[in-house]
């Protein structure tokens, strides 16, 4: 029924009796005018009922129509209601939040006995109250609200002490189960039911629309692959004491964020309580000048553009000037390198030779390709954008072949990486599961030829280079380390004790290009030197934790271990002395 029907309904019923009304007070006169007092009498009881009647009548309707057509008015799919939010689930149906039912606290003095004791029994019962929100309310001359997230158990509580003045009132409350598991990933809302930070406010309007159809959310990430990521993560951070620390796991093919940790993290359930620090999402929110582990990106464009091969030579006998900046190795070997063994001792020299060759437009170009000169394309609204050089010549490839010049966030690295490793095809990240099957297309950025090279390449450095200490038996993880000292703006130069160390990995490596594959990223932002004096280089605090990760996850996503490969095997002496890099 319209509204315009419930008017005109209305209107007919009042004209109605207003005509019985009329026609009663006629019937009045009629009999006190004839000398019938008794007619008069009847006339009068009768009127009376038919009064009484007609309202039990009208209310009646008025019921009735409410509990038939007030869902027609409103429509069929009526908006979730205040703060209403759908549970957010992991890939495998694991709660990560959910709204349960609290209740808020009003205090009207209007109605208070007994101010002194209304104080102090609250004080005594509700340790979060502050003096200051309560004598506000108590002088407010109103009912006003107190204090809210109070749960069914204190409410009745608080109920049971019988306080004049004091009621409740129910409230939708969001809550985090697993506290500070996933937090950067996850997010939280406010208290008006908005999303704020990570999936909360990513998806913020599926959540929000799907509370109405009292659905779940699913995440991409797998929180038995979380749990493993969190705990080597913050294992290698209490040994190596970072101020700042990332973990990533991405499944190559469709972009899937498998794994997403932040270092320190925070409770989601109290953000109010974390600093700043503690609640930014360093994978996706922070950017570092990566070192090494950009050489991957420079061997595949100089392996994609046709410029190198694995068995190109590199002079790395002395160090090499190339525009203002004179190039020098960590660990010097002070030879003529392949190609391979460039990428084994992370040659800055032999780098930024290939990277001449490339040339400073084509290596621009690679970039771009590489989704390095953007933000790494996901849902998060953290995402940050680079920062690249403003011209891109010499001095440009002098700095970014290896890692330096150039600020991206490790969601990027991720990205692009994953991308090197499914066949050559950049795919944007995402924090939704996907449906099982879903093919996901990209942007070519090298050929499939040239993304199998790498891949042999990159399982080469670790069974003989700078990536040793992330092997696992039987899983052929590849990997590149990655160590970027950190501009001094006092000093004017890079630092020789602040660095960011890295380590990025792919396993399997073996197999065809189409073959499950994962992508994992470690890193630590300032590492210390811990008890063993080693400098702390992205071989040495990054390397180890990824393979603890690897060898942890492996079960979880079906990866069987098999025999191992080993191509571009290097003589024994020469992977013993195959070195870390700044």
């Amino acid at each position: 029924m319209s509204l315009g029907q419930q008017a005109f309904g209305s209107s007919w019923l009042s004209h109605r009796l207003t005509g019985w009304i009329w026609r009663f007070e006629h019937a009045f006169e009629r009999a006190r005018a004839s000398g019938r007092a008794e007619d008069d009498t009847r006339i009068r009881i009768f009127f009376v009922l038919a009064l009484f009647s007609a309202g039990f009548l009208t209310l009646a309707i008025g019921a009735t129509h409410a509990a038939l057509f007030s869902g027609s008015i409103r429509g069929d799919a009526a908006p979730a209601i205040g703060a209403a939010r759908a549970d957010l689930v992991d890939r495998n149906g694991e709660m990560l939040a959910a709204d349960l039912l609290h209740y808020g606290l009003y205090i009207d003095p209007r109605e208070i006995w007994d101010t002194g004791e209304t104080r102090r029994a609250l004080f005594a019962n509700l340790p979060e109250l502050t003096p200051e929100r309560l004598e506000k309310a108590l002088r407010a001359g109103r009912r006003t609200f107190v204090l809210g997230g109070l749960t069914p158990e204190l409410r009745a509580h608080v109920h049971d002490l019988g306080l004049p003045g004091v009621s409740f009132e129910p409230e939708q409350k969001r809550v985090y189960p697993l506290g500070f598991t996933a937090a950067h990933l996850v997010g939280f809302a406010d208290t008006g039911g908005e999303g704020l930070a990570g999936a909360e406010a990513a998806l913020n309007d599926d959540i929000r629309n799907a509370a109405a159809g009292q659905g779940a959310v699913p995440l991409s990430i797998d929180l038995r692959i979380q749990a493993a990521l969190e705990d080597e993560l913050y294992k290698a951070a209490a040994q190596f004491r970072p101020k700042g620390a990332v973990g990533i796991v991405t499944n190559v093919h469709t972009g899937e964020i498998l794994g997403l940790a932040s270092y320190p993290t925070f409770d989601p359930n109290k953000p109010g309580a974390a600093s700043l620090d503690a609640r930014q999402n360093r994978a996706a929110g922070a950017i570092y000048e990566m070192g090494s582990t950009f050489k991957g990106f420079t061997v595949a464009a100089g392996l994609d553009a046709g410029v190198a091969t694995p068995s190109s030579t590199f002079d790395a006998t002395h160090p090499f000037q190339l525009g203002y900046r004179t190039i020098t190795d960590y660990h010097a070997t002070h030879k003529v390198l392949t190609l391979v063994e460039v990428f084994q001792h992370s040659s800055n020299i032999g780098t930024a030779r290939l990277g001449e060759e490339i040339g400073p437009e084509r290596l621009h170009d690679y970039f771009n390709r590489f989704g390095l000169t953007q933000a790494a394309k996901t849902e998060l609204i953290e995402t940050a954008r680079p920062l690249t050089p403003r011209v891109w010549d010499q001095d440009a490839i002098a700095s970014t072949s290896f890692g330096h010049g150039i600020n991206v966030s490790p969601l990027a690295i991720a990205r692009a990486y994953s991308g090197l490793m499914n066949g050559g095809q950049l795919l944007p990240l995402t924090i939704r599961k996907l449906p099982a099957g879903t093919v996901v297309h990209g942007s070519r950025m090298i050929s499939e030829k040239t993304a199998l090279t790498l891949l042999q390449i990159m399982r080469s450095n670790v069974t003989g280079g700078s990536g040793k200490s992330a092997n696992v038996a039987g899983l052929n993880v590849g990997g590149k380390t990655g160590t970027g000292d950190k501009w001094d703006p006092a000093a004017k130069r890079y630092s020789t004790t602040r660095q960011v160390s890295s380590f990025v990995a792919a396993f399997p490596t073996d197999g065809p290009l189409s073959a499950p594959r994962y992508v994992v990223l470690v890193l630590l932002d300032e590492p210390q030197r811990d008890k063993t004096g080693l400098d702390p280089t992205g071989g040495i605090v990054a390397a180890p934790a990824v393979g603890h990760v690897i060898e942890r996850i492996a079960p979880f996503l079906g990866v069987q271990r098999r025999a191992e490969t080993n191509p571009f095997a290097a003589p024994a002496e020469a992977a013993a002395n195959a070195g870390e890099e700044h």
